[in-house]
């Protein structure tokens, strides 16, 4: 008995608000321009923490609703959603699958339940599918909504996941988004994991001294090719292989090697058929901390071979628009998908020296270059792990 053929999957819009932009094509402009999103942390007092620059998302005005966003968390991935389902001309919702992905969910209202005047209701914003729900309604998303947290991977997870279905016919599109806000309660808990530089976030640079966090979101459409050419919608590029997984070594500390993240680059490759030279362009996940940018550096070895594991071009977008948390997988894969469509690689910014321990080929200013496959890589606390392949329609 035959087997039926898996779906292929594209994607068809795309969304984003970040610190650096409020719209893609913007932020897109703003990373060729060596744009910087870090400023000074002045949404609320510090209390003496150290920690006092992150990426803050500024005079941001969400899409207009009968009810208006609860929280900044919401406002965020509204608005990236939005973008996306305006982008796709995706006009019936009524079938669509909604995947959302954070670290904190709407913590930034949550937090609010440890006052002594914070309303009861408050509460069930504690709950990350909170924010999920109301997204669904307020767009009228009729599909099933799926909420996911899997620390910094969580977004490209989340594509992962909806490439997945996809892939199995179980649904024909789904929008994803990954999105994150920074509050007191959260940066409180980023401060003490003591992994932020009061420098810049210099990734794979030999005097880095840890990384930025930021707020923001990103959304992309998926849908199976069949899907796209019913609806007359354009493709912007083709997912051709992804893969997310945890590996449990430590809570914080990634793999020897970078066990997790060369894994799912093997299935990601070995799912889309490629050899690992075929890929042109690698999106570093690029925390800037040391053990991370050693330990992805080793996983490019060990997946791609030494040798070209230091030729192929890499970029690090954190450089610019700090750590986005639950976004920082689903807006890198909106930028990857950007520099398939424009065949420039955009820079890392901040780089001076070289480090020995991970000698990439870092793209430092923009670049064109031919491109037809870009592999992008996500990492998260607890073992999380994600790789997405994308590929240039010609």
């Amino acid at each position: 008995m035959n087997q039926p053929q898996p779906e292929k999957v594209v994607i068809t819009g795309l969304g984003a608000v970040t610190p650096l932009a409020h719209d893609v094509n913007t932020l897109w402009q703003s990373l060729l321009q060596d744009g910087d999103a870090i400023s000074e942390l002045d949404r609320f007092d510090t209390g003496g923490i150290a920690c006092t620059r992150a990426g803050l998302v500024r005079n941001y005005t969400p899409p207009h609703t009968a009810n208006p966003p609860a929280s900044l968390a919401e406002s965020f991935a509204l608005g990236a959603a939005t973008e996306a389902l305006r982008h796709a001309r995706l006009t019936d919702t009524t079938g669509t699958t909604l995947i959302m992905a954070s670290n904190f969910g709407a913590l930034d209202i949550a937090e609010t339940t440890l006052g002594p005047d914070s309303p009861p209701t408050n509460a069930a914003a504690l709950a990350h599918s909170s924010v999920t729900t109301a997204v669904a309604q307020k767009l009228a998303l009729g599909g099933t909504p799926i909420t996911l947290s899997l620390s910094c991977a969580s977004g490209a997870s989340a594509i992962a996941y909806a490439a997945s279905a996809i892939s199995r016919g179980d649904i024909d599109h789904a929008l994803v988004v990954g999105f994150d806000a920074i509050s007191r309660c959260a940066w409180s808990g980023l401060c003490a994991l003591r992994t932020m530089t009061r420098d810049k976030l210099r990734p794979f640079d030999l005097n880095r001294n840890g990384t930025l966090f930021a707020e923001g979101a990103a959304a992309l459409l998926l849908e199976s090719t069949a899907s796209a050419t019913r609806r007359n919608a354009t493709p912007l590029a083709r997912l051709s292989g992804w893969a997310s997984g945890n590996n449990g070594f430590h809570m914080t500390a990634p793999a020897p090697r970078g066990a997790g993240s060369a894994h799912v680059i093997r299935q990601t490759l070995q799912q889309a058929q490629l050899p690992a030279k075929a890929i042109d362009h690698f999106n570093a996940h690029g925390t800037g901390t040391k053990p991370n940018d050693i330990t992805e550096f080793q996983a490019l070895e060990d997946t791609l071979g030494p040798e070209y594991a230091r030729a192929i071009p890499v970029t690090a977008n954190k450089s610019q628009l700090g750590h986005m948390l639950g976004a920082a997988g689903a807006v890198e894969a909106v930028i990857s998908i950007m520099t398939l469509r424009h065949q420039i690689i955009p820079p890392t910014t901040n780089f001076q020296t070289a480090d020995p321990e991970c000698p990439v080929n870092l793209i430092t200013s923009a670049t064109p270059a031919k491109i037809d496959t870009i592999l992008a890589n996500a990492a998260g606390f607890g073992g999380c792990n994600a790789a997405l392949l994308f590929s240039r329609l010609t």
